[in-house]
């Protein structure tokens, strides 16, 4: 099985430009993060301890989320929020900068809360341009733009995969974009109450990429009540080809022990 830890929510412990070369000591090659500075457009130095950072850790890195805001303070992205739509396009050469020394090609754009003030439709359709402009930007270095649900957000308005399908089947008609596919995270999926086996059945040939939680709780597969395993081999049974992003929340002392149990049990 082909994992990447999301050095966003593991090993928080350590400073974040040390988690790489944690996760490579855990034993495993492959790293994703969510937007790793504080400014759209960081200072090259940033960037480049950045790259270093992976670099050095001799792993790769298989997905960048382009920034989303405050995401503490509740934000869930900057794609559909038009006070910041120009921000977020700033974002995107910088994104495929990254993407294209580090031979990364996933990128996950989240779609944004519900803004007081603006209608669904403005943010809707800036949405589809914004993601449209995206999808051109990394399009150069054959890369692919993720939509994913999302739980916990009271104002995000993709929930289910069909919301995000629906956004995505939007871009491709008014933009003629091949390159923006599900990001089908199976723990938002599911708290969100979402019929994640059917979802897999009808779609895991063009997922985008897999993230897994348990659930309750969000923490590290099997503390919780979700097939995880069964619907992951479902979905490369259908096709699906690509990692499985670790995307959950447990201590750095215990964050892999579920792996190497299964390890130990072929």
């Amino acid at each position: 099985m082909t994992y990447t830890v999301n050095c966003s929510i593991l090993l928080t412990e350590l400073p974040l430009l040390e988690r790489p070369a944690a996760a490579k000591a855990a034993g495993f090659d492959a790293v994703e993060f969510w937007w790793p500075f504080d400014t759209s457009v960081p200072a090259d130095a940033d960037v480049a301890k950045f790259e270093r950072a992976i670099t050095d850790a001799g792993v790769q890195l298989t997905g960048l989320n382009f920034n989303a805001g405050n995401m503490p303070g509740g934000d869930r992205g900057l794609v559909s929020w038009p006070a910041r739509s120009a921000e977020f396009l700033d974002n995107v050469d910088v994104v495929a900068g990254i993407g294209g020394r580090l031979g990364c090609t996933s990128f996950n754009a989240l779609y944004g809360n519900r803004v007081d003030g603006e209608s669904a439709e403005k943010q809707d359709a800036i949405g589809a341009e914004n993601l449209a402009t995206a999808a051109a930007g990394v399009a150069r270095i054959g890369g692919t733009i993720l939509l994913e649900p999302v739980s916990g957000a009271p104002k995000y308005p993709l929930l289910t995969a069909q919301d995000a399908l629906a956004v995505i089947a939007r871009v491709k008609e008014e933009s003629g974009a091949e390159n923006i596919k599900l990001l089908a995270d199976f723990y938002h999926l599911a708290v969100n109450g979402d019929d994640v086996a059917a979802v897999i059945e009808k779609h895991a040939r063009d997922f985008g990429h897999i993230q897994i939680a348990d659930n309750p709780g969000r923490g590290a597969p099997g503390t919780g009540e979700l097939p995880l395993g069964e619907w992951i081999a479902r979905s490369r049974e259908l096709g699906y080809g690509g990692y499985i992003g670790l995307e959950y929340k447990e201590p750095k002392e215990t964050a892999f022990s579920w792996a190497i149990r299964e390890r130990a049990s072929r």
